[in-house]
């Protein structure tokens, strides 16, 4: 039995991974695969030489990590009719997207959304910019989903 082609999204609570959330579950949808949600809690250790802080802002990085998770699955899960699979990771963002590659064979693709006019390249379109950068061993294709598509020019174009 083959598994599934996998569409890896990563959940960050913007507009542009929502945007890639829609393409992905259009692209699952239309050719059988499945969508991967990850989040990744990112907390500032630094915080841990006061007293407790250090676990308070651990505590709200995976509250906002799980929050933009469960928004991208029910997302998701409207366009496909079928839950994702959700994965929520404690760590550095390209280190976990690293291992969770590494680990699953079936993941085929990431997609990733563009930040706005302005903004620059976010760490993820910044670490493909340098190459294998983004990658160690194993690597994916890579779709980017351009700032500023509308949900219908995505639907024509998954």
């Amino acid at each position: 039995m083959t598994m599934a082609r996998k569409f890896l999204v990563i959940a960050d609570g913007s507009e542009e991974s929502r945007l890639a959330a829609y393409f992905a579950a259009r692209r699952a949808r239309n050719t059988g695969g499945v969508v991967v949600i990850l989040a990744v809690a990112e907390a500032d250790a630094s915080g841990e030489l006061w007293l407790g802080v250090g676990e308070a802002m651990r505590a709200e990085a995976l509250e906002q990590a799980e929050a933009a998770l469960e928004s991208l699955a029910e997302d998701v899960e409207e366009v496909t009719g079928a839950r994702p699979e959700v994965i929520l990771r404690e760590g550095g963002l390209l280190d976990e997207l690293r291992k969770l590659i590494g680990a699953d064979d079936a993941i085929a693709i990431l997609v990733l959304g563009a930040a706005p006019d302005g903004e620059g390249p976010g760490p993820l379109v910044a670490a493909l910019a340098r190459g294998k950068g983004l990658f160690d061993d194993r690597m994916i294709p890579v779709t980017v989903i351009p700032a500023g598509l509308t949900r219908d020019q995505l639907k024509a174009l998954a």
